[in-house]
């Protein structure tokens, strides 16, 4: 099996990436200090790790490629509640454990009711092969008739999806291209899944909410913004997981939180998939006071809950253009080293992206003159708010702001989508590191905060 190349470590209105706009812009400096201190909001993930390559030897050591185990009939109420079991794909490399963050496996699933047309989300749980969960998952209420879906994600390098009794078959489930598979990301059934959806929406059955407009005046960034992508956009989910203090998993409801803490059972922080959806919905997004769209999560009664479906839905509707899509050079759907149109087109039906008849309609050069076009102006306009909020990972930089800084360059640079060598152009955002190697501070350069309006 060829195993992805991406280092070890973060359609409604759908066209592809607009015409290139001015590579350059009149030049303005603005320094960004060390004000604010880190406050520690999410933890640190592998999906993270490969832009800072100032991870501890300890996280880089972990074994970075774990096998899934996929439950049988994992598109029904008892495959949902059956734990998936998570193993080394070569032990020899060292074990995979579910309570290490850099090894955690993660899935989302979507429910799609036809019948009064509304969409609710259930996280199954990820265990160890051979153990049991800190407390039993609930078993759904799936209704009739219903279309549900699953997504993937991982905090390592490379997931595969293991099939139980033919399930992989069952779910319709897609890893990538035999012998090459995505690396973090996989999905079941979700082409099926978005077919129903978006006939729904074209109908008017289903409404999705509005972007709406953040503090910044700007419309709030969505999954598919130039300023909230990176290498790999539209990887891995909001899915969090709850962990006991003896590495025990439960799902993160209500009533697993109270039970748990009761009995001084809980480690001190969840297991969290961090990916640009849960960039987006955990610190972009209250940063700039917008809100996500949230629908019920049938594993917490009464609570609602975030997921990456409903960001792509929502992104395929309201993005404003140029609309970021998974461009031809992103490392998930490459081949080796090498550009693949059936590999990128399978990883764009599964969240909710337009196919392309050819490699150029998702040409990587394009789309690297629409992120310098937009990201550092949009950082910039907001650096107001992001100085102010937490940073995701406070290892690698002290604010929302410098961790976005950081993230663009290691975006930009060869590890990332090379868009310095395509473009012949070095990166606008200078980062300031601390002797830890921790970002402290940033100068955007040569960037008109226009461009971002």
């Amino acid at each position: 099996m060829q195993q992805s190349t991406r280092p070890s470590s973060p359609m409604h209105g759908a066209g592809d990436q607009s015409s290139p706009g001015p590579k350059y812009r009149p030049r303005l400096m603005f320094l960004l200090p060390c004000t604010i201190a880190a406050l520690v909001t999410a933890l640190i993930t592998s999906a993270l790790m490969l832009a800072y390559p100032s991870m501890t030897a300890q996280a880089q050591a972990v074994n970075p490629n774990c096998t899934l185990i996929v439950p049988a009939q994992p598109l029904t109420a008892q495959g949902l509640a059956t734990p998936y079991q998570l193993v080394a794909t070569d032990p020899a490399q060292g074990p995979c454990r579910e309570a290490n963050i850099n090894q955690a496996a993660f899935v989302q699933s979507a429910v799609w009711n036809p019948a009064d047309s509304q969409i609710s989300v259930y996280n199954p749980l990820v265990i160890d092969k051979g153990t049991q969960p800190a407390i039993a998952p609930v078993v759904p209420n799936i209704p009739k008739g219903a279309i549900v879906a699953l997504w993937f994600g991982f905090n390592g390098t490379n997931l595969t999806l293991q099939g139980t009794n033919n399930s992989l078959q069952q779910g319709n489930c897609i890893n990538g291209l035999p012998g090459s598979i995505f690396g973090q990301f996989a999905y079941c059934n979700a082409p099926q899944f978005f077919a129903a959806v978006n006939k729904a929406i074209d109908a008017d059955k289903l409404n999705p909410p509005p972007l709406g407009r953040g503090k910044d005046g700007l419309t709030c960034p969505s999954t598919r913004d130039f300023s909230v992508v990176d290498q790999d956009q539209s990887d891995n989910t909001t899915t969090r997981y709850l962990v006991t203090k003896d590495g025990r998993i439960a799902q993160d409801t209500a009533a697993n939180f109270a039970k748990l803490q009761a009995g001084n059972m809980l480690a001190p922080m969840a297991r969290i998939n961090a990916s640009d959806n849960e960039l987006l919905v955990a610190s972009i997004d209250p940063a700039l006071g917008c809100t996500p769209w949230m629908v019920p999560d049938l594993a917490n009664p009464g609570k609602k809950a975030t997921a990456l479906p409903l960001n792509e839905i929502q992104a395929a509707i309201f993005q404003p253009a140029p609309m970021a899509l998974v461009p031809a050079g992103d490392p998930m759907v490459k081949v080796g080293n090498k550009l693949n149109l059936n590999k990128l087109n399978l990883f764009r039906v599964g969240v909710n992206q337009p196919p392309v008849k050819n490699l150029d309609q998702a040409n990587t050069t394009n789309y690297c003159i629409s992120l310098v076009d937009i990201a550092p102006a949009r950082l910039l306009i907001d650096s107001r708010f992001t100085l102010a909020a937490p940073s995701p990972l406070p290892a690698v930089a002290n604010n929302l702001f410098t961790f976005l800084a950081n993230r663009f360059n290691a975006t930009w640079g060869a590890a990332g989508l090379n868009c310095q060598a395509l473009l012949h152009q070095n990166s606008p955002i200078v980062v300031t590191t601390d002797k830890q190697g921790v970002a402290i501070a940033a100068t955007i350069n040569g960037i008109n905060p226009a461009a971002a309006r």
